[in-house]
Parts: structure tokens; sequence; C-alpha cells
């Protein structure tokens, strides 16, 4: 028989630190449950043993603690965040069906020493997995050891069996408890002999093989004099540290290994913890996502229950549309390819229904009923192709991400498992033809459809809970039609004009790396980071800093730091810079131009975790615009014949909506009074008029208003403006004093957020913070900075996307035919015809300016122009 022993207070503590701290929304720490999880499977997996036992460590004090007060008395407690989860990983594992072991007055380490030997003796195989190098005295003829550890995430094991460690150390297992004796473990408080550390207490026991031997040889050993006094000295020492440093193997344990025979799994209530730990990925891997949560339903009622969902392939659409009507709303799901919808998926009754005919579709949507979905953005474009409206009631993707802004995914499986929809275990298939034979893996996808309903209601339960409705229903539901329409009209460009524009920058791509070249003194590939570092810490001789696997790091951190010490460092810089407006953006915009000349960026309303709008495929809202270089690239996004782009974005909204919610009165007099905010904060830190504030005072007051907004430090603003730490901790302290409401928002904000566990926004948008309650203190600083900034940055991106939703709205009630097709942080861009231009530039820049109401004006400042370029200059 084959028996796995873990020692689960060392593991759980190698996957506690070798994992970053991971909560849910909820706040609990899960870092070391998941690492000890994975690590459980991969020993598992490895081992394959016929039963397994889990050892713990009680509080209570073992033989060891009475027979030496000193032992592991440096020892701090566990940090709160990993001694919150030792309940619950003690908690699933026996859910899992694992049996724990624990022994009063012993550690866990004799406890595997305890299995270990009794496997011996039945001449059983015993694995053992730990992190501790103390269990190698236990390696035997039937005993390994697996040491664990946990690296960048993900578990590493090395095995242990006499003759590694024989390789490693020079010495037979047992022997491994005479070198500590010799050396001690300080980490454990085992004192040793004085004066000798690991290689002497190796090369003695190397020799000699034990302290019995050694100290009855003493006067004989061929051994320095020193040394030998040492010996001399330390012999009670010795003998005791032998007594701690041994592993108990009678511990009071059951050594039945039929004991530890893993019992099956609780999965219902083992899938509920999984949930609430958010181990969604685990819960598919082990493939109980549609394990349904434990349920007080009658044996009765269970037996009535359906075996299997009913999924109609060619459903009887007059009956469906029927049924539907009676219900008086929809539940769908959308298959697309791209933005192609391929499939739609309709739930009714207790069964799915399979829709893949487009007139089909146009019957569903026609009904125009109420409708749930999950992501409707591309549904919208859907039902408007065929010539119907959506009418959205819930999307369950936009209400999931309100719920949890961090989430690390939000797919419909992992939504269904966290919020207690079970997907469908079976299905049966209806009407189906010969034709669906070959795919019914795609077919029984759609039955998932089922789920829905019940999903929508526990979000919609907990969005009201957590009084987020009006934020789901007036901003993210409308928002994600006013995406779709911009998605589907894409941003004309130039095609030659970029091509043009990217031989250009390869010559000055060339001509820099020529220079550079000549600086250094060879040729190298300036792409590859370890010639680089070659090149500028071997050859020239610059001040390095990190180095990394494949070198010295030559991020853009360290040259910039770096710039004005050799030319060679500036060309390079420069060579980067082009070179990535080349590649990323001319050649990377070159390859998404539709055929309709446009390019059609895809919006992410789930991306970030302030609630902004995100642009991939590709990102238009990170065209460079800090060069004159970059900036170029905007001439060649165009507005297509007759028409012309009007650009309008706030100005300093995040500030004005940190004078509004800090109702700072000294900063709203400045906004209503029309003042440069920048000029009269660089008058007040600096205690001069504004007229004689110069540009570099204003620009440095500029780096603490908008550094405010981020919760910038000393350190940070000293670094950004190159001056002393003491004059930036100056700055900031001065800007609080005459702002004295916003350093009493500061203070107030973050209270708020520790006694609620999130920050929000003026409109309800939550960030949970859990690190507020970390014992790291860095961990506690950001949570104390996020919960500062989130409240600014969030209301930010709520006002500007309710201005685009109040855009779109007029501009349709108006008649016009421009159209609102991007946004860019606080900018949005509207093509308008020539002859709407001057009513459209007037209405954009009214809704953007009357979005809300605040203690200070929006103010927003609309232009016109045939390019992007034009539009913003």
């Amino acid at each position: 028989m084959k028996l796995l022993v873990l020692d689960g207070n060392s593991i759980l503590n190698r996957a506690f630190y070798g994992i970053k701290l991971l909560t849910t929304k909820e706040g609990l720490y899960t870092n070391g449950i998941y690492g000890f999880l994975t690590m459980l499977q991969k020993l598992e997996s490895e081992v394959q043993p016929d039963a397994v036992a889990i050892a713990f460590d009680l509080k209570a004090p073992t033989f060891r603690h009475k027979r030496y007060s000193g032992y592991k008395a440096n020892r701090h407690g566990m940090p709160e965040e990993l001694a919150q989860q030792l309940p619950n990983l003690k908690e699933l594992l026996t859910l899992l069906g694992y049996c724990l072991v624990t022994c009063e007055g012993y550690e866990a380490d004799d406890i595997l020493g305890t299995l270990g030997r009794s496997c011996t003796e039945r001449k059983d195989t015993c694995v053992i997995a730990t992190g501790d190098r103390d269990s190698l005295q236990l390696v035997g003829p039937y005993v390994s050891v697996r040491l664990a550890s946990t690296k960048y995430g993900q578990p590493q094991v090395t095995l242990y069996d006499e003759q590694r460690v024989m390789e490693d150390y020079g010495v037979k297992p047992p022997e491994m408890i005479e070198i500590k004796a010799l050396q001690g473990d300080s980490s454990d408080c085992i004192p040793g002999v004085k004066g000798i550390g690991p290689k002497g207490a190796g090369d003695l026991i190397q020799k000699y093989h034990s302290i019995d031997y050694i100290y009855a040889h003493l006067d004989e050993l061929e051994i320095r004099e020193n040394l030998r006094q040492k010996l001399r000295d330390g012999k009670e020492s010795a003998y005791l540290s032998h007594e701690l440093g041994t592993i108990c193997t009678s511990a009071p344990v059951d050594t039945n290994p039929k004991s530890y025979v893993k019992s099956p799994a609780k999965q219902s209530e083992a899938a509920v913890l999984m949930r609430r730990l958010e181990f969604f990925k685990l819960l598919e891997k082990m493939d109980w996502g549609s394990v349904p949560a434990p349920t007080d339903t009658s044996a009765e009622e269970a037996a009535a229950a359906p075996a299997a969902i009913p999924l109609d392939v060619h459903p009887d659409m007059d009956q469906l549309c029927s049924n539907l009507q009676k219900d008086g709303q929809i539940y769908v799901l959308g298959d697309f390819d791209g933005r192609n919808l391929q499939r739609l998926s309709v739930a009714q009754g207790d069964g799915a229904f399979l829709l893949e005919d487009p007139d089909d579709w146009k019957r569903i949507f026609a009904l125009q009923l109420p409708c749930c979905t999950y992501d409707s953005k591309p549904l919208f474009t859907a039902a408007e192709s065929a010539g119907a409206q959506l009418n959205l009631v819930q999307d369950a993707l936009l209400a999931a991400y309100l719920l949890n802004a961090t989430a690390s995914g939000y797919n419909f499986e992992r939504l269904c498992q966290e919020y207690g929809a079970p997907l469908p275990a079976d299905v049966t298939m209806k009407h189906m033809q010969p034709q669906d034979l070959m795919r019914t893996d795609t077919l029984t996808s759609c039955a998932s459809v089922c789920a829905l309903p019940q999903l929508c209601k526990a979000l919609a339960e907990k969005i009201e809970d957590s009084g987020e409705t009006p934020l789901l229903r007036d901003i993210e539901q409308p928002l994600a039609h006013v995406l779709a329409h911009m998605e589907q009209t894409g941003f004309a460009v130039d095609r030659s004009g970029i091509a043009k524009y990217g031989k250009v920058l390869e010559e000055q791509v060339q001509s820099y790396q020529k220079d550079i070249w000549e600086q250094v003194g060879y040729e190298f590939n300036l792409n590859s980071p370890k010639q680089l570092g070659e090149a500028l810490f071997d050859k020239l001789g610059l001040p390095h800093g990190k180095k990394t696997k494949s070198g010295w790091s030559t991020s853009a951190a360290v040259l910039e730091n770096l710039r004005y010490e050799h030319p060679a460092v500036e060309l390079i810089l420069q060579y980067r810079t082009v070179s990535k407006l080349k590649s990323t953006y001319c050649d990377g915009l070159l390859k998404v131009i539709a055929p309709d000349g446009r390019i059609h960026s895809s919006f992410n309303q789930t991306e970030t975790r302030t609630g902004r709008i995100s642009s991939t495929e590709p990102n238009l809202q990170n065209i460079p615009v800090r060069t004159d270089l970059g900036r170029e690239l905007r001439r060649f996004f165009v507005a297509k014949p007759g028409c012309v782009l009007i650009d309008a974005d706030y100005s300093q909204i995040e500030l004005r909506v940190l004078a509004h919610v800090a109702n700072d009165q000294n900063m709203i007099d400045a906004f209503k009074s029309g003042a440069d905010i920048h000029r009269a904060t660089a008058a007040q830190v600096f205690h001069m008029p504004e007229e004689m504030v110069s540009p570099l005072m204003r620009s440095r007051a500029k780096a603490v208003n908008f550094g405010i907004v981020y919760g910038i430090g000393a350190f940070s603003l000293s670094k950004q403006l190159r001056i002393s730490r003491q004059e930036a901790d100056t700055y900031i302290k001065d800007y609080l004093q005459h702002y004295n409401g916003i350093n009493d928002y500061m203070e107030r904000v973050v209270a708020e957020a520790k006694e609620k566990g999130y920050a929000e926004t003026m409109f309800g948008r939550r960030r949970y913070l859990p690190e507020l309650s970390s014992s790291n203190f860095n961990l506690r600083s950001f949570g104390e900075r996020v919960a500062r900034n989130m409240p600014i940055q969030g209301a930010a991106a709520d006002i500007i996307k309710i201005a685009m939703i109040h855009v779109e709205e007029r501009l349709k009630r108006e008649g016009l035919s421009a159209q609102l097709i991007l946004q860019v942080h606080d900018e949005l861009i509207v093509e308008a015809p020539e002859a709407e231009a001057e009513t459209a530039a007037k209405l954009l820049q009214e809704e953007m300016e009357n979005a809300v109401s605040l203690a200070v004006p929006l103010t927003a400042d609309a232009k016109s122009g045939k390019t992007w370029y034009e539009a913003k200059a």
C-alpha cells in the first residue's frame, strides 16, 4: 500500500509566501489555500497514492517546548492573512474526503515520522510531502520525501530518496540529525554548538557519522584545537539539540493506512465553499462546474425533477413565440464569430431552444419583449441588423462586473458557479437531423442558456442589495448600446498616409541604429536585452542596476536614469520610441483596416477596476500624443468625404470631481472664477502672486494637482520632478494646508473604506479593498491610495459615460446624421456631415458640460477638422 503524508502547515506556508496575496470580493484571503490545493493535486498525480494523510500542528505546547523553553521562542504568530485561511482549508479538505491528523503535545513532523515508521515496519511505501528539510532524516528504503515549494505561483517538487540525500549532503538520512545537533537551527531556536556552522557540521558528520562517536573520541579526533574546544564547551548543547531535532516516530496516532483512504467527497458542500473562495478554475478542472448547491428538496421533488434539459434544435417558431409572449420576458444567449451572430439560444419553460436561421432571430427580436442576456453589446448590433431594437432589462456580464470590478474574469460558466446557477448536467436533443450528429458538443453548450434565468435573478438581488441598480440600468446598459454603434461605425483612416509615414519612421530607425553602433564601436542587435546590456554596461562601462536571467536590465526606467551618462543612451531611447511607432502603430494599424476603409476597435466595459472604458484590437486610446512624432499619427485618422471630425474633451475633470466630492471651498472658488487652477495652486504653494508664477512653478503645481488625485507621495513626486524628497514633501504639505478640504477628504474616505470594506463613487460604483485590513504595510498603503483616488477616477469615468449616452440620444432625437465614433479617456469624437458640423459641435459641448451637476462647472471645448490632428489643434 502507498501512503502519501503531507505536512499541512509547512505546505500552506510555502504556498502563502509563494503566491501573491489573493482575496475574494468578500475579502477572504485565498492564496495559501489555492497553492495548497494545486500542490496536493500535483502530488496525487505524481505519487498515485492509495491513501492520503494530512498532518497539522496544534497551538498547544509540544514535548520539545517543555524540554527547552527557548524552542521556537523567536517564532512570530501567523500573519492574519494566513491565519484566516487555515479554517477554510481544513474545512475544504475534510469536505473533499481527506483525513486530517493532529496530536496534542506533538508536531506535524512527529506524525510524519510515526506514519513513516509504521509503513516501514509493514514494508509499505510512504511518501512524505513537506517544505521542511528536517524530514530528510526519515528517508529510508520504504520512505521518500518530496520537498514541496511554490515558485512564481507554481508548485515545485524535489524528490529525495537515500541516494539523493547522500549526493546532496554526503551523509545517510539518519545522520541529518547529527548535523543539526552541531550546527543548530536558528529558525527553531535550536542552539547547536556555538561557532560551528553548516559546513563544519557537515564535514564532521561525513567523517565521524555521529555526535556519540565524536564525544567518545574527542581527544583523539584529527581536528583543530579551537574546534575541539568548541565541541567540548558545547557538548550539553549538542545533545540537547540532538534531542530537539530528532523527529519522534512513536506519536499516539492511528497508523492503520486504511484509516487514511479518502472518503467520497461531499460535492455539493465542497463546491459551495470553493465558489465562495472563487476557485472557479479548480472547479472546472475537477468538472464540478454543474454541481448544484445543497437544497432542502424532498425526495419526491427530486424524483420528479427532469433527468436532463431538453434542447430543441429545430423548434416550432410559432409555438415558441407564443410561449415567450405569454412569459412576457425572454432569456437569450448569442454565439458570435467576431461581431457576426451565428446562433441564438433561448430559454423557455424547462427547456432550451436553438435558433440558427437569421429569420428566426428576427422573429425573436421583433417581439420587443424585455430581454435578459449575457454580454448585450453584440446583441444590440444583431438586433438592429434584423430591423429591431433590443429591449434590454439585464446584462449579466455588466452586473457581475459592477459587483466585483477586481475579478480575474467574468465568463458565463464562472458566473453560474459563483452565483449558484447550475449549468445543465445533461442534455437531450429534440428534432435533431442527420447533419446535427457531427456537432453535438456545440449544440449541447447552447443548453447553458437554461442557467441564465437563475443567474440573472441572483445578480439582480445582489445589485439591488449593493445599491447599484441605477448604475447598471441608467449608465452601463445604455452605454453598451452606444458602444455597439461606435464599433459598428468605426473610424476612417488614410491607408496610404499611414504606409508612407511608416517608411519615414523606418528610415529614422535605421539612422538611429547606425548612430548607436558608431557610439558603441560595433554592430549588435539593439532589440536583444542581453546584447544591449553587454554594450552599455560591459563595453561602455555605464552604471548598471538590476540583473535579470538574460543579463543586466535595460528597461525604460533603467535607461531613463542613464539618459545623461552617455550619448548612446539618448539615441537608444529615441530608437525605441520610433521603432514602436513603426511596428505597433503604422504596421499594426495597416493590418486592421476593414474593407470599408475604417478601423473598428472593440470597446470593453469590464476591463478596468475604476470603471473606465478600454479599447482593443486595436487600442485607439493609446495612440501616442506626448511626442511630435506620435501626434503625427492623428493626421491619418480622417473624416469620410463630406464630413468633419468634432473633438471635445473635458478640462481637468478629475480635479473638478475632487473639488466637488471634497467640498473644498478654495478649489471650488478657483474653478468658479475660471482661474488657471495650476497657476492658482502654484501661487499658493510657492507663496507668491499669480502673475509672478513661472512656467516651471506652474508645471510643478500641475504635477502636485494631478498627483494628489492618484495618491502620490513625496518619494514618487520627487522622482517625477527630479527634486529632493524633502522639497516634494513640502510641496504636498503646503498644497494640503491651502486645500484643507482635500486633506479632510483624503482622511475621511480611507476611514470610510476601512469601515465598509470598499470605496465608492458618487454614482455608487464600488471597488472592494481587502488590502485595507492587511498586516502588510505595502499592501495596506496600496489600499489607502486606491481608497483616495478610486472615487475620483471612477466618478470621472461615469461622467463621460453619461455624456456619451446623452450625446447619442440627442443626435437621434434631433434627427442628425452625425455619429459618435470614439472615446479616449476624457475626450469624445463625433463624425458629422459638414452641413451639421456647427450644430453637432454645439450639441456635443452642451451634453458634455451638462452631463451631471457638480459644485463646480464642467467645461468642454469642441473643435473640428478634417483629421483628428486638425480637430485637436
